[in-house]
């Protein structure tokens, strides 16, 4: 069902209006009329139109600016301008509050029939997209809760495999499900995105591997599944906040002071 607004302060022109908007409406369709800004806004607030016409000079407060208050709470809503006037300015400003058509006054009946079915279709296109969304959201909701399980499967999976090259697309095909679903799945279950929780692996690994072994940098980063070693430097850096060899530094000077204390004790 559309609600259409049609706000024009004279009288003729609203009835003629009227008149053509009636001819290409559904019975179960509203058409709503107004004569100045300030009852353009409260009607849009009460009634939700999807479809307005708006004249730019009218009693209250003008066209435009009635405009930029309705955007406020109908940001969807389909909207051409009536106008007079041809002023730069006005075109200008009704493109920033993305009007649909500026249509000059007079306006014939042919060319505003046209306008008024492609805006019935415009409007038709972003209530089904809108459904669609609405629907898939609620599908979404549902199998994460029927079918998040495989999340445990593709830890498994992750912790046995992510020192080799691994993607997002291999780990979902891994477990049977579509790679965007994984990703959405994934990032709710575990608070982070799949990326990310395969470099924080990587880089516990990297911390392991510098305490317990001899290994350059450049085999680290091999061992632990990166492929160039200066993006391994990088991501180690902006994780631990100390380049790997500062890394293995600390540890060295930390368990040589936790030595020497150990000495003195038994000393």
């Amino acid at each position: 069902m559309n609600v259409v607004l049609i706000v024009e302060d004279e009288m003729l022109e609203r009835e003629f209006l009227t008149m053509v908007v009636r001819d290409g409406l559904q019975p179960e369709d509203i058409l709503l009329t107004a004569d100045s800004g300030v009852e353009a806004v409260r009607m849009a607030k009460q009634y939700r139109p999807n479809i307005i016409f708006m004249d730019l000079m009218i009693p209250d407060i003008d066209g435009l600016s009635a405009i930029q208050e309705i955007r406020k709470f109908l940001p969807q809503s389909c909207i051409s301008i009536l106008s007079a006037y041809s002023n730069f300015s006005y075109a200008q400003k009704a493109i920033s509050l993305r009007v649909f058509e500026y249509l000059l006054k007079p306006v014939k009946p042919i060319a505003f029939t046209e306008v008024l079915s492609k805006m019935l279709k415009t409007v038709s296109v972003i209530e089904q997209e809108e459904s669609d969304e609405k629907a898939e959201v609620g599908k979404t909701e549902i199998n994460d809760h029927e079918h998040s399980h495989f999340i445990e499967e593709a830890i498994k999976y992750i912790g046995a495999s992510f020192r080799e090259k691994l993607t997002l697309e291999t780990v979902a095909n891994k477990v049977f499900v579509n790679p965007k679903y994984f990703s959405h799945v994934f990032k709710k279950e575990m608070g982070i995105p799949f990326t990310d929780y395969i470099i924080q692996l990587r880089i516990q690994y990297a911390c392991r591997l510098l305490e317990t072994t001899n290994y350059q940098a450049y085999r680290i980063s091999l061992e632990c599944g990166f492929s160039d070693p200066s993006y391994f430097n990088r991501v180690f850096c902006a994780k631990m906040n100390m380049t790997p060899q500062n890394y293995r530094k600390s540890v060295h000077a930390l368990n040589q002071n936790d030595s020497s204390l150990g000495a003195r004790v038994n000393g």
